[in-house]
């Protein structure tokens, strides 16, 4: 059986080319042809997990990218990445706040008893499975190393 999440990506594919949206289409084969290269990569069909790891790594690319046209003054190409990047984002689940992010954090710093910069790479590793698709790892391991070192 397919993977919700995918069987809306392709409905939105079909609406997409009904109402001529031009950016949106474009923007959500990407992102189906993504998931089957994977898939084929892998031999395996995708869960809505791995597809939503797909959908964050495309949103990452994007991010880098409108960052360096704006650094190069590429204002029209930077808005298109980050017109991409919004429409990636619908098919992400809700974001956490910072204060549930916190909130994990504690918890697993707790289980895991750790205190101290050592205990980086244990505590991520804890909090990667839950917080994946849910909140920016990047923010997270900030978060993180903020809270072994105060």
């Amino acid at each position: 059986m397919s993977a919700p999440l995918k069987a809306k990506l392709l409905d939105d594919v079909k609406q997409a080319m009904r109402a001529g949206e031009k950016l949106r289409l474009v923007t959500l084969r990407m992102a189906t042809a993504a998931i089957k290269q994977r898939e084929v990569d892998e031999r395996i069909e995708l869960d809505d997990a791995s597809i939503v790891a797909v959908i964050e790594k495309m949103i990452k690319q994007r991010r880098d990218a409108e960052q360096q046209y704006r650094a190069a003054e590429r204002l029209e190409l930077a808005d298109r990445e980050a017109a991409e990047i919004s429409i990636l984002e619908h098919y992400l689940p809700a974001q956490l706040s910072d204060a549930e992010i916190q909130n994990e954090i504690g918890m697993v710093m707790a289980e895991l008893g750790a205190s101290g910069m050592q205990a980086m790479g244990q505590v991520m590793g804890q909090l990667k499975p839950r917080l994946q698709g849910r909140a920016d790892m990047g923010k997270v391991s900030a978060l993180v190393r903020q809270q072994l070192q105060g």
